[in-house]
């Protein structure tokens, strides 16, 4: 069978289907009981760059996994790992050949694997349940190694580790991209909908969102699971389990995020919050043997893991996505010992027992000898009527492959002139046929780097307007056109757009420290020589350079009044404030 023939069969061969270079096997054979499963074939021309994401071992390499592992004999039809299930074993192909298969639709062949390759994909070393089932469709024999065996094995092959990690990165975004995983059903005028949509995005989950506003199936999607459209959101599991609008950590849990247990737990350094300096408090306190939690209530990253690519990051020069650098992150802070908890709301901060005590709004507390918070910031929204209508559907704070892909061709417009407006305009300049940058001044270097300014000049598809703002959003169910107006003029003009990406700065996410802590007229926290006592909380010495008024609380990235406000100082912080709570240890 050639893949001309079978191309309109194969609606999912522009995913995990095929992969550069040699491959397994020209045509996917369908596995044994499953006649109507659709047929993967290679498509060289609509496929996306999968360089990376299926190599095979060298001989080498699979001796060094042997050593850790067993070999065991497998059958055509066994299951090596399911979907929906914790999958706590790495596999090896030595001989015969495996499918890879989505349950969520028809147990469609995603890829075949044959000799060398290996199986999983990044919630393997998460320890997030899997999002494929991966079925042997001819005798042979596999490598079976633990995970947490795998996780001490590429410690020491940094060529290993390498392969293995930047296979499962991309093998999680192909995932993302089929819609593959759960389905959340809801309206997208739903706050609930809204919520679950980002908490799925915001943490890299493989789903797939069905409109019940403007998608036809979803009405019948759920008569057939007895669920009325009042009962929406829903986020359905496997074909089969519903759950009805559940909270953020009740799907974490189902899922295998972990999150925190209600009760008090005590542990030498808390982080508050896990984007880039967060993050960077995990690694370097855990790796110095402190016992360390960071607390985080959405999704690891941040706003930086909401960046398409960053470009000046030291020490990768081809750029790196915000999304790619969180994950790598929080390997390394798991690697280390760190407990990265999700759907982790801090609403408190108090005192016991010679500790610091963080409040969660689940009723559950964590003890501390030290806090480092790493809050970050929050994005702002354009004070324009309506644009809430449009909010999770056409309107977005954040440019991802998600969101670039619900724009279709576009045209798109982007407001703002920071480094996160120019990633996203050069971003999206690659995937619609144009990109509208409005900006309030006259020119983007005046808070845009120079690299992507560049950028920005010398791309045809990318307008900038500049002393433009929006003062009106038009659409019935769906954006359509902005009123924009020249601010020196007060002319104003119609631009037809499909969606409105904002970027127009942050607020500091302090509003639940109340006043346990000083903080600056915008809420940003105050360290060192500028956190003056105002409530008796500091002793007679000076707070260090980032510890806060209150003594053994750090502040670190965004959330600190002065900082600079980059993913590389945010990572410096991070680090310089666990050598400050080392610090301040040592003073008793």
């Amino acid at each position: 069978m050639s893949s001309a023939a079978n191309r309109d069969k194969t609606p999912k061969s522009a995913g995990l289907d095929s992969a550069p270079g040699p491959t397994d096997t020209d045509t996917a054979p369908e596995p044994p009981n499953h006649d109507t499963a659709p047929v993967a074939e290679p498509e060289a021309a609509e496929t996306p760059d999968l360089a990376g994401a299926f190599p095979r071992l060298s001989d080498d390499q699979i001796a060094a996994l042997a050593a850790g592992g067993v070999c065991r004999t497998v059958r055509a039809g066994e299951t090596l790992v399911q979907a929906g299930e914790p999958s706590e074993d790495f596999f090896v192909i030595l001989s015969g050949r495996v499918a890879i298969l989505d349950d969520e639709d028809g147990r469609g062949v995603l890829r075949v694997h044959g000799a060398g390759r290996f199986l999983g994909e990044l919630g393997l070393l998460e320890g997030q349940v899997a999002f494929y089932t991966a079925e042997m469709i001819e005798d042979g024999e596999v490598l079976v190694v633990p995970a947490h065996r795998i996780r001490t094995l590429v410690e020491h092959d940094p060529v290993l580790s390498d392969l293995i990690l930047r296979a499962y990165l991309i093998r999680r975004s192909l995932l993302i991209g089929i819609g593959s995983g759960f389905r959340i059903i809801g309206s997208c005028y739903s706050p609930d909908t809204r919520r679950l949509r980002e908490f799925a995005v915001r943490n890299r989950l493989p789903h797939r969102w069905i409109d019940l506003e403007r998608d036809s199936r979803a009405e019948q999607l759920l008569r057939s699971m007895g669920v009325t459209p009042q009962d929406t959101p829903v986020v359905i599991w496997r074909g089969e389990r519903v759950l009805r609008n559940p909270a953020n950590a009740e799907l974490a849990r189902v899922i295998g995020l972990a999150v925190p247990d209600i009760g008090t737990d005590a542990c030498d350094l808390v982080v508050v919050g896990a984007g880039p300096a967060g993050l960077a408090a995990a690694v370097y306190g855990s790796s110095d043997g402190l016992d360390t939690a960071a607390l985080e209530s959405i999704a690891t990253g941040g706003q930086a893991g909401t960046s398409s690519r960053i470009e000046n990051y030291l020490g990768f020069p081809a750029g790196i996505s915000g999304g790619e650098l969180a994950e790598r992150a929080v390997l390394q802070a798991g690697k280390f010992g760190a407990r990265i908890l999700v759907s982790a709301d801090v609403i408190g901060l108090d005192t016991a027992a010679g500790h610091h005590l963080l409040r969660l709004s689940d009723g559950g507390t964590l003890l501390g000898r030290a806090v480092v918070l790493a809050t970050g910031a929050r994005y702002r929204k354009l004070a324009v009527p309506g644009i809430e209508r449009f909010e999770g559907t056409d309107v977005h704070y954040a440019a991802t492959h998600q969101e670039a892909a619900m724009c279709g061709l576009g045209p798109v417009a982007i407001v703002g002139g920071g480094n996160s407006a120019g990633q996203a305009a050069v971003f999206l300049a690659g995937r619609v046929e144009r990109v509208h940058l409005l900006i309030r001044g006259d020119d983007l270097s005046t808070s845009m780097s120079r690299y992507l300014v560049d950028q920005i000049a010398q791309h045809a598809r990318v307008t900038v307007h500049r002393h433009t703002e929006i003062r009106a959003v038009h659409g019935d169910t769906a954006l359509e056109s902005l009123v924009v107006e020249d601010n020196r003029t007060g002319e104003q003009t119609v631009l037809a757009v499909r969606a409105l990406f904002v970027f127009i700065g942050a607020v500091p996410r302090t509003a639940w420290l109340a006043d346990t802590l000083v903080v600056d007229d915008h809420g940003f926290v105050r360290t060192g020589p500028g956190a003056v006592d105002r409530t008796g909380g500091n002793d007679a010495r000076s707070p260090m350079t980032l510890e806060t008024s209150r003594p053994g609380v750090f502040a670190a990235g965004d959330v600190r009044c002065g900082s600079v406000k980059r993913v590389a100082s945010a990572v410096g912080e991070g680090a310089m404030a666990v050598r400050q709570a080392h610090e301040y240890f040592e003073r008793g």
